[in-house]
């Protein structure tokens, strides 16, 4: 018994001795002048032990001996994380950052931290692309447009959608730009993924509100995507693996400190892996690939040189979609390719005073190819834009005002169509008429400081477009609906005729009124000419859609656009509050007659409507920009509208003549987006979507004819689809140790679609025989799990 109670008191001895606490100890400080921080919170092994400090700062806790994790917390600072090893007693002072000094993360206004609340803009937003690349994206792929989709009043009709929505416009509404390069198209495999470079890209600018007036051409926003510029000192390189494309980015100088460039391209060739993603996808073969290059040229300390080209290639394949009239093809095949270059020329005249001249070249050829059943042949489709464009804007600057004047000039030339039969004996070569034209523009600026509170934008841009020929234009009989049988006679116009010019003043206007240092109202104005649109009667328009410029019968479509808002920053800029009102009325706006086909119509003002669309609504933003979490919510109330009626004939009409919603009427949406920021080895991301389902036509009733069912329409956009809502994570993790090393990596594991909600992108309706049914396409109806590979050198 001795010996047991001996063995007892030794083993409590040994466990004692084991246990032994040791004294931690120190002061916490604020990195930036050193304050002590009364009663910041010191919490050890996640709430095992803890404490805070005095008055003073100081902190002095008992600890068991070993391994502890260490958490500082205090409001307005970034939490600081620490691992500590206590053999012996230990004394630590540490310095935690103020979120107030740290840079922003999150989508924000505009640029810099209180921009939003100072310059007299609306509807202005910058998409980072540090924030893009944390945040969740479809099969590992980074991706603009879809972090666009999560700002208030932008949608998409859907998943596999041909752009983007903003505000009740249509995605040909857009003026999205490149380094001032137009993109036509832009998204690869039919919307699946963005065309923008976001490897190569600094930053994204949207416009949709006040429009600055040095852009034109677009009713509805502006997309403004800037390629980062090469370093002249430093060799870097950076890419990715995914299971989509493989992606790398290159920028050395050439001569340093004077010359260098960058060079970014991405390729996908693992369409084999579709099928895994959707069983819809199972008969598609598809891949794409882009590059871009950017040369940056110091040619002195006043002239600066910057050259930029974008080369992008898809093809994809499928047997949904069908052939092209009585071509009896085994699929359809779209091969489209973008080649474009622009070159900017930077003379800084004085330090208030510089000169930016650039040119811009697209070529935008889409094409689809028909395989003939038994056979070696493929019909050919094919078209095409060529645009041109020149333009120069000088920029001055003075105590109270900021003044930009320019001019530019813009020659389009379209390729409609053109059918090439090949060795085909069964079909007929068609060649559409091409379409030529030129915009020129004026434009001035100038942002005054009326007062410390207030500050105006007033601004006027002035557009001519000219249709000019060679080409054929057909007169019908005054009174009667446009088709072939109202036609009367037809006028030939030679070579550089004008055969139809529009133009007019656009006025742009913003005025800022601060209540105080962190609360302004704002109000805008400004109206757009738009002389460009695609012709289409789908809802998302194929990257073989019809571009059709203006002419003697198809008006240009004129935007006005009312806004104003409350804006409000919380001390430190750490919050952001929004509030945004709008209301726009466009005449002018383009839709298709009952039962219409444009392709390959010498003619299509026979197959098209002119009317008007009305969009309002509001938009509410909250944004946390700084701090371990960061993040926004916002909410959007919009409507879109369209009434079309040229005539009293039932061709001439649409709906009656009544208000019917658009294809992307959605009148509720709601975003949510959060980035939780771990220390340097992980962060996590959410994006949480919900929106109205959008419009679409569903039979009125069914004819039976010969032992057949035929659907009967009646009005236009009568129904809706089941409202729209998705969950997606996103984890980045970092290896650790590689904050100072100069090879940098880390893994991206996403889940897209987390909780597998069948959303909705289209109803179809179905006939065999006398029986009538209908089914949903469903794009993404299951969670998409990937996984990426990111570096940096």
């Amino acid at each position: 018994m001795k010996k047991i109670y001996l063995l007892l008191f030794l083993l409590i001895n040994i466990s004692a001795i084991a246990q032994v606490n040791y004294r931690f100890s120190g002061y916490v400080r604020d990195t930036v002048d050193g304050k002590p921080l009364v009663k910041a919170s010191i919490n050890i092994d996640f709430g095992k032990f803890g404490g805070v400090t005095d008055e003073k700062g100081f902190f002095d806790l008992s600890l068991p001996s070993g391994e502890h994790a260490i958490t500082l917390r205090y409001v307005g600072y970034r939490p600081t994380r620490e691992i500590i090893y206590l053999r012996g007693n230990i004394e630590r002072n540490f310095l935690i950052r103020p979120l107030e000094n740290e840079l922003e993360e999150v989508i924000v206004s505009s640029k810099g931290a209180e921009s939003n609340i100072q310059r007299p803009l609306l509807g202005v937003s910058q998409l980072s692309i540090k924030t893009l690349r944390k945040l969740p994206a479809a099969i590992g792929e980074v991706d603009i447009l879809r972090g666009l989709q999560m700002l208030p009043g932008v949608t998409s009709v859907g998943e596999a959608s041909n752009g983007v929505n903003i505000r009740g416009g249509t995605t040909d509404q857009n003026l999205l730009l490149l380094d001032d390069i137009p993109i036509f198209n832009p998204t690869h495999m039919f919307g699946l993924f963005t065309a923008f470079p976001s490897e190569a890209a600094s930053s994204v600018e949207v416009y949709k509100g006040n429009t600055p007036a040095r852009f034109g051409g677009r009713a509805a926003s502006v997309m403004d995507v800037t390629l980062q510029q090469p370093s002249l000192d430093k060799f870097k390189v950076s890419g990715g693996i995914s299971f989509v494309s493989n992606r790398i980015a290159v920028e050395t100088p050439i001569i340093k400190d004077k010359l260098a460039i960058m060079v970014s391209g991405r390729a996908s060739y693992n369409d084999f892996l579709l099928p895994i993603v959707s069983p819809k996808l199972k008969d598609i073969k598809a891949n794409f690939a882009d590059l871009v290059t950017k040369i940056f040229w110091r040619v002195n300390s006043k002239n600066t040189i910057t050259a930029s080209g974008y080369y992008s290639k898809d093809f994809f394949q499928t047997k949904l979609l069908g052939g092209i009239g009585a071509i009896n093809a085994t699929s359809t095949q779209y091969d489209y390719r973008s080649k474009s270059f622009s070159a900017r020329w930077f003379y800084a005249i004085s330090n208030r005073l510089n000169l930016q001249t650039t040119i811009v070249s697209a070529d935008y050829v889409p094409k689809t190819l028909l395989p003939e059943l038994n056979s070696d042949n493929k019909v050919v489709l094919l078209s095409g834009i060529q645009y041109k464009q020149v333009k120069s804007n000088l920029n001055y600057s003075i105590e109270k005002h900021r003044i930009e004047v320019g001019v530019s000039a813009t020659r389009y030339n379209i390729d409609p169509g053109q059918l090439i039969p090949g060795t085909s004996r069964s079909v007929l070569s068609i060649q559409t008429p091409k379409e030529h034209s030129l915009e020129t523009a004026i434009h001035a600026e100038d942002e005054i400081a009326l007062s410390p509170k207030a500050t105006v934008s007033i601004g006027a841009r002035y557009s001519q477009f000219f249709a000019l020929g060679p080409g054929n234009v057909q007169t019908y009989a005054p009174g009667e609906p446009r088709d072939a049988f109202s036609a009367r006679d037809t006028i030939t116009y030679g070579n550089g005729k004008i055969m139809k010019s529009y133009g007019g003043l656009e006025p742009r206007l913003g005025i800022k009124y601060s209540l105080n240092p962190s609360t302004s109202i704002k109000l805008g104005y400004n109206l757009m000419r738009q002389y460009m649109q695609v012709v289409t009667n789908t809802t998302t328009p194929l990257p073989t859609s019809r571009w059709k410029t203006s002419d003697l019968h198809i008006k240009p479509q004129v935007s006005s656009l009312l806004s104003g808002g409350l804006f409000h920053n919380l001390p430190g800029n750490i919050y952001e509050f929004s509030l945004e009102a709008y209301y726009r009325l466009t005449n002018n706006i383009i839709d298709y007659k009952p039962g219409a086909d444009f392709l390959l119509d010498g003619y299509p003002e026979t197959q098209l409507l002119q009317g008007k669309n009305r969009s309002y609504g509001l938009e509410v933003m909250f944004s946390k920009k700084k701090g371990e979490a960061t993040g926004w919510i916002n909410y959007t109330y919009s409507r879109s509208q369209n009434k079309v009626s040229e005539g009293t004939g039932f061709g001439e009409q649409i709906n009656f003549g009544n208000w019917y919603a658009a294809n992307y009427d959605r009148p509720h949406s709601f975003n949510a987006s959060v980035i939780i920021n771990q220390g340097t080895h992980h962060d996590f991301s959410f994006n949480f979507s919900y929106s109205t389902g959008r419009p679409y036509t569903l039979p009125e009733g069914f004819i039976v004819y010969q032992g057949r069912s035929y659907p009967y329409y009646g009005v236009r956009n009568n129904a809706r689809l089941p409202d729209y809502h998705r969950l997606d994570f996103a984890w980045n993790i970092y290896q650790p140790g590689m904050k100072d090393k100069r090879f940098k990596s880390h893994f991206t594991f996403t889940i897209f679609n987390v909780y597998g909600k069948k959303n909705a992108y289209s109803v179809f309706v179905r006939s065999q025989g006398t029986a009538v049914s209908t089914y949903k396409l469903v794009v993404f109806g299951a969670p998409i799990v990937s996984l990426s590979y990111n570096f940096k050198f």
